[in-house]
Order: structure tokens, then C-alpha cells, then sequence
């Protein structure tokens, strides 16, 4: 099945390219009840991690920046999304989960994706 993205001009660019990536990526990778989907949604003010079930279509465990424990936290960007790395560690694995596949959303590997998906296999989940 092909999915279209339509070009697009000035501003909406970038998110046509996030677009884009995250089809490509999307066609090789799902979450299994052995090795779940790890999915990371970035914004400019926070980020979203998620660990999903495709085949039941669960999500298991997810953090975000909007926590408790993390929003009023001091720190920039990156130090939030390893906090955000760990806590969805910590909480995929009190549902079982040792190994997860890890989806980057269509976004580059590096900045706040590589501080989150670090902090996390710190915390001991298996990429």
C-alpha cells in the first residue's frame, strides 16, 4: 500500500520530511507482545514516550514532559526527555517488558530522541 505525502512549501516542509521519514520507518518496524514499539513524539516544547502493543493495539506504558515529577523540573530540553526515558523504563518494565523496537517517529537520532532512548537503556530496557 503507497502513502502520499504531498510536497509542501515554505514552513510546512519540515513537517512533510517528519512525515515522510516516519512512513519509511514505519514500514519495517512493529510492536509485538515480545518486543513492543517504543515510539518517541517530539514537539518544541516537550516530548512523548510510548510503549505500544500493535497486535493488541494497547498502549503498556507512556511518560511525557507534562508529569508531575517532571514538569516543574529545572534543566533544559534534553536533561527533561532523559527524565522522560527513564520514568517510561521504569514503567515498561513494572509491566513486564525487558526488550522493546525503538521508532523514532521520523525524527533524526540525536539531540533529545538519542538523550531519551539512552536514558532508557540505562534504565534497563534492550533496544
Amino acid at each position: 500500500m503507497a502513502y502520499g505525502v504531498k510536497i509542501a512549501k515554505g514552513k510546512a516542509y519540515k513537517g512533510a520530511a517528519i512525515k515522510r521519514r516516519h512512513i519509511r520507518v514505519r514500514k519495517r518496524i512493529s510492536g509485538t507482545p515480545e518486543r513492543p514499539r517504543l515510539v518517541v513524539t517530539r514537539s518544541n516544547r516537550g516530548i512523548v514516550a510510548q510503549v505500544i502493543d500493535d497486535l493488541a493495539g494497547h498502549t503498556l506504558a507512556s511518560a511525557s514532559t507534562l508529569d508531575a515529577s517532571i514538569r516543574g523540573g529545572d534543566g533544559d530540553k534534553s536533561a527533561k526527555a532523559k527524565q522522560v526515558g527513564q520514568l517510561v523504563a521504569e514503567r515498561a518494565k513494572a509491566q513486564g517488558v525487558e526488550a522493546v523496537v525503538f521508532d523514532r517517529g521520523g525524527n533524526q537520532y540525536a539531540g533529545r530522541i538519542a538523550a531519551l532512548a539512552d536514558a532508557a537503556r540505562e534504565a534497563g530496557l534492550k533496544f
